[in-house]
């Protein structure tokens, strides 16, 4: 049970950073899964001085966002999700540049909450994750999952969060807007004293989970759709809020049906050095 919790808490911060759009990896072009059919404007309609529609507007705009933000390579991050009962915050700062190498300091909240309160330290690579907990496990402070076991630790969902494991970063939830057509523009507002231009779009769970990687296969697809669909999820919302320079400042995705999910994330220092260090193999329970 300990070690079921524990794999769950460490996900959920990978869910947290790249959003339940994370297993996404199409992104560029607005027109392949809905393309203008399931867009929407701020407007209602009309097109701006260059002859574009607001959809247009807001997918060119988004598709920079995507392309600068991912080609900074590293940014802090900061958040907050709400599952259930569950409260889980997150502080700490990823690269992207060579696969998911990121360190975050996590607190779990809420009825059943293991560690309730405590801070916990996780250290994520693109092989595997570490957790501390604070409370040994068989004498050692670290515990370290191999993604291939976390994923046959998930059922359904597992190829899904190996894959976002491996291949994170905050673009990811741009280029899922962007693929599914599905966008518009909310207007100018202020991110902790940024200026920033807000989109906001919203997909059913079947369009959310079609989404997929080129890395799950369709049985784990249609594993992944019926899993949401059980879990009483109908549509997720996904709005972003990008800064004049392009760079994603803030996400927000909430999850609609019987189980909601509202999760906020802050990006911030773009291009910072991250130092990742797995810890010592003496110090280290590797679970099976």
């Amino acid at each position: 049970m300990r070690s079921t919790r524990m794999t769950a808490i460490a996900a959920g911060v990978v869910i947290m950073v790249a959003g339940l759009s994370a297993c996404n990896d199409k992104g560029g072009d607005g027109n392949k899964a809905g393309g203008s059919t399931g867009g929407s404007s701020s407007t209602g309609g009309g097109s701006d001085a260059a002859g574009k529609s607001p959809l247009d507007s807001a997918l060119a705009s988004l598709k920079q966002a995507s392309e600068q933000t991912n080609g900074k390579q590293s940014a802090e991050v900061d958040g907050t999700t709400k599952s259930g009962t569950t409260t889980q915050t997150m502080k700490g700062a990823m690269d992207w540049s060579n696969g998911l190498n990121m360190t975050v300091d996590t607190t779990t909240s809420g009825a059943g909450a293991m560690g309730s309160g405590k801070p916990m330290k996780a250290i994520y690579t693109p092989d595997a994750m570490y957790m501390n907990m604070g409370m040994p496990m068989q004498g050692k402070s670290w515990i370290k999952y191999d993604y291939d076991v976390m994923a046959k630790k998930m059922g359904p969902a597992g190829s899904v969060m190996k894959d976002m494991m491996q291949n994170n970063n905050p673009g990811r939830s741009v280029d899922l807007l962007v693929a599914s057509g599905k966008v518009k523009e909310v207007g100018k507002e202020d991110v902790r004293g940024v200026q920033a231009t807000h989109f906001t779009g919203t997909l059913s769970v079947s369009e959310l989970a079609r989404m997929q990687s080129k890395n799950v296969s369709e049985a784990d697809l249609k594993a992944l759709e019926q899993q949401l669909k059980q879990s009483g999820a109908t549509t997720e919302t996904i709005d972003l809020w990008v800064g004049s320079d392009n760079l994603l400042v803030k996400k927000r995705e909430q999850l609609q049906g019987k189980a909601p999910y509202d999760s906020t994330v802050y990006y911030s220092h773009y291009g910072t050095k991250v130092n990742v260090t797995p810890p010592a193999a003496s110090d280290t329970y590797v679970a099976k």
